[in-house]
């Protein structure tokens, strides 16, 4: 969806990855976890933490920093796992994304929303879905169904399939 397809008010909610402040629209947010144990999985890719028991259920858990390029995500009294529903091709696919704190529920107007920067060919920015303006802040918007590729999502719900939830540490 662009950025003119936004005619209405919504409500994102923010969170925190370094000093940088992210937004997902809530219709995509199933709950705000603190941060719990993860069970490491071997053989994934450096951004997959590792799974969690949610109420009997294995939920891959992803580092949303690593996925941005950024330094690994260190455990805080603040940092929590942002349980997220990403559709791939049809599917729906439930995914935690560690955030080092999350911040608050805004509601953004369509005319504080701009398309994201498009800076050449070598940045990807296919899954900022814009640059919301709150007073003097820019919250990037992200298209939670665009942060991670097709092969990344196959490997996430791969480590879906390969645990049985009996083995996870909760």
């Amino acid at each position: 969806m662009s950025v003119t397809a936004i005619t209405e008010t919504r409500q994102y909610l923010t969170f925190k990855l370094s000093d940088e402040v992210f937004a997902i629209d809530v219709a995509k947010v199933r709950e705000v976890l603190e941060f719990s144990t993860i069970t490491k999985i071997p053989r994934t890719p450096d951004f997959m933490s590792g799974v969690i028991n949610l109420r009997g259920n294995v939920v891959p858990v992803v580092d949303l920093r690593l996925c941005f390029e950024m330094s690994r995500t260190d455990k805080t009294v603040n940092t929590c796992i942002v349980v997220v529903e990403v559709n791939l091709e049809g599917e729906s696919t439930v995914i935690g994304a560690l955030a080092d704190s999350v911040e608050e529920v805004i509601d953004l107007e369509p005319e504080q929303i701009q398309p994201a920067p498009k800076i050449g060919t070598q940045i990807r920015t296919e899954f900022i879905h814009g640059m919301g303006k709150r007073d003097t802040q820019f919250i990037m918007i992200l298209d939670i169904d665009r942060v991670f590729s097709a092969e990344e999502l196959a490997a996430v719900r791969g480590s879906e399939v390969n645990r049985a939830p009996a083995e996870v540490v909760a």
